[in-house]
């Protein structure tokens, strides 16, 4: 075999195992998520209260992600890898344990420190997977996150329905990922720093080029944050359906998400970043235009269903266009999660407070502007796209914005 031979096998192994490791990520977040009432009931919360702690993991990801470059610098992308996801699986116990406000707090912001530099370490790897094999896989890495996260929401259900304490399913829950995270990281590349390459700095502020593929981002995690927060409270209380219909949008959105991003690396080979990022905007558009104007359940439901196939692969994208923009993939990747997570932050309290002045209607217009923002501005992801190797993309040779 030659080595180039060898060098695509190692990347396909290492492909599978990133896709692994995405998943266990994604597991603990739907571990977490289901349990969120029994912790709020344990630690004695009012909403209010609960809805200041849910803050803290943005919070916590927000500090924590410029560290992880240096991190992966000092102790290789394996090691550095293994290390992260480990403490990111182990600290899904610590929120079930608080027993007040404060501590919940803190506790929150730990999980969402280590939620955030796993990210960073793993995202980083995915885009240097994606350069060797020379075909997109992004979008399908961030499926396996979100098949993950169904499967994590899946055995929390079946915990909270059996009335299991959520301390012990969180520590069975993390026993088991964490073992199943470190073996996964025993195939992915191990990429170390050249002798005279300097360490990135402690803490950086991103690229300016990583702000304008951010706020790309932005938008498509304001609509989808929105979306997954207040599709079901639209649906109930805007257009008077059951609670169980308001239920299955929520799903229904998840779902088209999810298969959305598994299906979404074909797509992108075929037609390149920029113009997938441009029909997806352009769908997602239609889907805000079908929620703030259609007066029935179904046609809300297919509008919130455009919206989430339309902003499927739009984070993926980002993350792998900050990865071959500049010297420092993590640097550029902290910068856009960081602005991502931030949408994330803002997105459910900003549409709950434009709705109570106004109502969702006006809230879902504002995402749907948002959406426009897909569209109208996807030729920053073109920036770098032509540099992976063996890639010839339809929009790869076209002039575009760089910083």
């Amino acid at each position: 075999m030659t080595a180039g031979g060898r060098e695509q096998r190692a990347a396909g192994r290492a492909r599978y195992a990133v896709a692994a490791v995405f998943a266990v990520h994604g597991a603990v977040t739907g571990s977490f998520a289901t349990r969120v009432p029994w912790i709020q009931e344990h630690a004695s919360v009012g909403a209010g209260q609960l809805g200041l702690a849910l803050a803290f993991p943005a919070l916590g990801a927000s500090a924590a992600m410029p560290l992880a470059g240096g991190l992966t610098h000092r102790f290789g992308t394996r090691t550095a890898l293994r290390g992260l996801i480990a403490l990111w699986t182990l600290s899904l116990v610590l929120p079930s344990l608080a027993p007040n406000l404060p501590v919940l707090c803190a506790a929150l912001f730990v999980y969402g420190a280590s939620a955030g530099m796993a990210d960073v370490a793993m995202n980083a790897l995915g885009v240097e997977v994606e350069n060797r094999l020379g075909r997109s896989v992004m979008s399908g890495l961030h499926g396996m996150w979100s098949a993950g996260a169904l499967l994590g929401s899946a055995g929390g259900t079946l915990a909270a329905h059996l009335g299991t304490d959520a301390r012990l399913h969180h520590a069975l829950a993390a026993a088991v990922l964490t073992v199943l995270g470190v073996v996964a990281c025993t195939w992915v590349l191990d990429l170390r720093p050249a002798a005279d390459e300097e360490p990135p700095p402690r803490f950086a502020l991103p690229p300016r080029s990583a702000l304008l593929i951010g706020a790309i981002g932005f938008c498509a995690v304001f609509a989808e944050g929105a979306s997954l927060d207040w599709s079901a409270v639209y649906l109930r209380e805007r257009l008077e359906t059951s609670a169980g219909l308001a239920a299955a949008c929520t799903t229904g959105f998840t779902l088209t998400m999810a298969v959305a991003r598994i299906a979404g690396d074909r797509v992108v080979d075929r037609f390149g970043a920029v113009r997938t990022v441009r029909a997806g905007g352009v769908l997602a558009v239609l889907g805000g235009l079908l929620i703030v104007t259609g007066g029935r359940p179904a046609v809300a439901m297919a509008g919130f269903a455009l919206m989430g196939l339309g902003i499927a692969v739009v984070v993926p994208l980002c993350f792998a266009a900050a990865g071959r923009n500049g010297p420092n993939p993590s640097q550029a990747i902290a910068g856009v999660a960081t602005i991502t997570y931030t949408s994330g932050l803002v997105a459910p309290g900003a549409i709950g407070s434009l709705a109570q002045a106004t109502s969702l209607v006006v809230s879902f217009g504002l995402v749907t502007v948002l959406a426009c923002g897909l569209a109208a501005f996807a030729g920053v992801l073109r920036a770098g796209e032509s540099s992976r190797p063996g890639v010839s993309r339809p929009d790869a040779a076209v002039p575009g914005p760089r910083t």
